[in-house]
């Protein structure tokens, strides 16, 4: 049977690379705190009469325009919800519309206006955003043209699969619309399925190795390590969009780690267990390939544990790692960003607290929290697609995975929540890993650095900044994207950019600004400054592993399974 995938649309694409779980899906939605935030709201309300009474007057005299049909209140350019044209040729939904738009433009303006600060003026307005999300006319069956003409061309039956599909959710997708048809994808059959084998493992880790595909290969192996949060597949998706199958055919000897999925038993599982399971890794990786060192390339939280890494190899003065790559990654949140939102000092003692009580922090909860966090995109898009238009979730590889989540070891998930809001990884010395101190200052091995310019997961200011505090000499790339649309970015797409720069200014805004743009992929150049610093080439091994390592498994081995 051959499964026909659904070729994602752009707006798709970019709302897949949007969900991955960061610091504030590292906290949670904590509902005391939002609540607190409310009563504060209704308080000042109540002591801003006139302030109120202001906002009602402006209301009632938008809703007055728009009965009389004079308003010119439209949605925003590229607000999907609204594309149907029917929205502006209809008198009935015109209005509909227009209400709506003054409604939740005189909220927003109302908590502008009250006088709220800070913290609390930043979930003033997430609550009324949240709240004029939810109250959409696109919403509901009778307020969205689509879903009405839908029902009336199939004689109901759009409404009979909705009904079906929330009740699957209800079951099956703990209450939230799925955002894609899981039953399309098998790992090992249609993702992660570059031929390898696991040569190594241990109880934290498997390490996989790739077959070569070319006659030589670079004498010095290449690490790819993932976030924890995720699978590991994240570097091999679909033939033609994985990063191993690229380096693979580029004549790299690729080696993928593959985190193991904690469960409670685990939940002792910090920091140094992920970089001590690393330092085993890369000596296996030395013993195959009879190389001094090696290349490591990381990506989000992986970035952040390989950062950890070499800041203590940097202080036993050991050289195993060459190079390295930090794709879509901060080492603190100093960046002005959403994470303040939810990261009170009280909400990261409960988020410590709950994962400590549960020994692990459940991935699907990361990934309800940036749903609510991006309601339209992610929650609002999918109730109207599964529901009201009674269609299946879209078949797509990217938002598979994203939806494949895995657990992070409460101790782990209390460090990562120390590293952003103690700047531990920022601070020298801060951050002890194995019996020493981190310094990224006192690095010395050359770095790679990508960033998405939409990236709001890590902005890519973020990137630049705290990739200039370590040490050694660094490459930075801008790629026009988000967070994972920029990191699976394979060649041949026409629409897709880059930028360089070779000098580095204190400012990251100075630094774009004097930036070359290419039009392209970033992966071509990446693969050229790697092909410089992977030394000689040689006959490609005609086995995988060793005599110390042999073959345990096929890839993808067993820990990207389970």
């Amino acid at each position: 049977m051959v499964t026909v995938i659904q070729r994602p649309t752009p707006e798709l694409a970019q709302r897949a690379t949007e969900v991955l779980a960061g610091p504030n899906a590292l906290v949670g939605l904590n509902v005391a705190d939002l609540m607190a935030s409310a009563g504060r709201l209704a308080s000042l309300a109540a002591r801003s009469p006139l302030t109120v009474v202001e906002h009602e007057a402006a209301l009632v005299s938008e809703l007055a325009r728009v009965l009389a049909g004079r308003s010119s209140m439209t949605p925003a350019p590229g607000d999907k919800r609204f594309a149907d044209p029917v929205w502006l040729s209809n008198p009935v939904y015109r209005r509909y519309l227009q209400a709506y738009l003054a409604w939740s433009q005189c909220a927003g303006a109302l908590v502008d206006g009250l006088g709220l600060e800070g913290i609390d003026l930043q979930r003033g307005r997430f609550l009324a955003t949240l709240l004029a999300d939810a109250m959409a006319p696109s919403n509901t069956l009778a307020g969205n043209p689509a879903a009405v003409r839908k029902a009336y061309e199939t004689g109901g039956a759009s409404i009979a699969a909705g009904v079906k599909n929330l009740l699957s959710d209800l079951l099956h997708n703990g209450a939230m619309p799925s955002q894609v048809d899981k039953s399309a994808f098998k790992v090992g059959e249609n993702l992660a399925t570059t031929p390898g084998a696991v040569v190594f493992r241990s109880e934290v880790l498997e390490l996989i190795q790739y077959q070569p595909t070319t006659d030589k290969v670079h004498a010095r192996p290449a690490m790819l390590v993932p976030p924890q949060i995720n699978r590991a597949y994240v570097y091999d998706m679909a033939p033609g969009k994985s990063v191993v199958e690229y380096l693979v055919d580029s004549g790299f000897q690729v080696f993928l780690v593959s985190w193991r999925n904690p469960t409670t038993e685990h939940s002792h599982w910090g920091m140094a267990e992920y970089v001590a399971a690393l330092l085993e890794a890369i000596g296996a990786m030395k013993t195959i390939c009879g190389s001094r060192d090696v290349t490591v390339h990381a990506a989000c939280s992986g970035a952040m544990t390989v950062a950890a890494l070499l800041g203590h190899l940097a202080a036993v003065k050991d050289r195993s790692v060459h190079c390295t790559t930090q794709m879509v990654a901060v080492m603190d949140q100093s960046e002005e960003s959403q994470i303040s939102l939810l990261a009170s000092p009280r909400a990261i003692a409960r988020a410590k607290a709950a994962s400590a009580r549960k020994g692990v922090l459940e991935g699907g909860a990361m990934g309800r929290v940036f749903s609510w966090l991006r309601p339209n995109d992610l929650v609002w898009n999918y109730w109207v697609n599964n529901y009201l238009m009674g269609n299946t979730p879209p078949a797509f590889d990217i938002l598979y995975w994203n939806c494949d989540t895995t657990r992070l070891p409460a101790k782990f998930h209390a460090e990562l929540l120390d590293v952003f809001g103690s700047r531990l990884l920022a601070t020298p010395g801060a951050l002890e890993i194995l019996g020493t101190p981190v310094d990224l200052s006192a690095l010395r091995c050359d770095r790679y650095v990508m960033a998405g310019l939409t990236d709001h997961i890590t902005p890519w200011r973020s990137c630049y900044r705290t990739a200039k505090m370590m040490g050694g000499e660094m490459t930075m790339v801008v790629c026009a994207g988000g967070h994972i649309q920029s990191l699976i970015n394979p060649p041949g797409n026409a629409k897709t950019k880059y930028f360089l720069n070779d000098n580095l200014p204190e400012h990251p805004d100075e630094w774009l600004a004097g930036a070359t743009q290419h039009n392209d992929s970033w992966w071509p150049h990446w693969r050229d400054w790697l092909a410089a610093r992977s030394g000689r080439q040689k006959a490609a091994p005609a086995a995988l592993g060793s005599a110390r390592f042999p073959v345990l498994a096929n890839a993808p081995g067993d820990y990207m399974l389970t």
